[in-house]
């Protein structure tokens, strides 16, 4: 009995230990500089549709510093992979030292697909984003909505948590979201360092959300 008890403190304790480390990580992460001692690793989340059009659109406005950018799309996206290749293949006629890679993980979340099956693919998902992300362990992640940046949003937070490395989240919200949130906003909304909407309407429901007018 004694040692079911100690046990049960011990789980307690190493929850409690999580969750503050969880908070901590979280309110102090738009404190953290990324690239202040040379390039910057972006892990650029893609997804099927409108999606990788505007997260494209958000990789123009970026300096050759962010680099190597590793791009993550579902493994059913083939029209994604054409998208990324065509748009890296125009940068480097302008950069010479480009560096880009494209990796594949399980989709999260089909279109039409269940709620309850869908918190099952997620957890696939993530088995793969685990080793993923912890093995380029990018300065940043930047996502625009598709379900595939869940998975990779909680292992870059867990890179965090764990002391390995901080990881800053930059969610840009999609710019046909006018007044609600998509369900990937609202699950990363809590946990994204930076969080970009492209409404005031969104800004005013929204008290942490950063609203610079239309970004794409």
């Amino acid at each position: 009995m004694a040692f079911l008890e100690g046990a049960v403190y011990a789980v307690g304790f190493i929850c409690l230990l999580f969750i503050i480390r969880l908070y901590y990580i979280v309110k102090t992460g738009s404190s953290y500089k990324p690239g202040a001692k040379g390039p910057v690793a972006v892990l650029v989340v893609a997804g099927s549709g409108g999606h990788t059009t505007e997260i494209l659109r958000l990789m123009e406005s970026l300096s050759a510093g962010y680099t190597p950018r590793h791009y993550v799309i579902a493994d059913t996206d083939r029209m994604s992979e054409e998208k990324i290749c065509s748009f890296e293949s125009s940068k480097q006629n302008s950069d010479s030292e480009s560096q880009f890679s494209i990796c594949r993980i399980p989709r999260s979340r089909e279109v039409l697909q269940s709620w309850s099956s869908s918190v099952l693919s997620t957890l696939h998902a993530l088995r793969f984003s685990l080793p993923l992300v912890f093995r380029l362990r990018p300065d940043v992640v930047l996502c625009n909505g598709p379900g595939t940046c869940v998975p990779l949003c909680v292992a870059a937070l867990l890179l965090g948590i764990l002391g390995m490395k901080k990881v800053l989240i930059v969610y840009v919200e999609s710019i046909c979201r006018v007044q609600t949130l998509s369900l990937t906003g609202k699950i990363l909304y809590p946990i994204s360092d930076y969080f970009f909407v492209q409404w005031s309407s969104l800004r005013d429901k929204y008290p942490k959300s950063i609203f610079l007018g239309r970004i794409v």
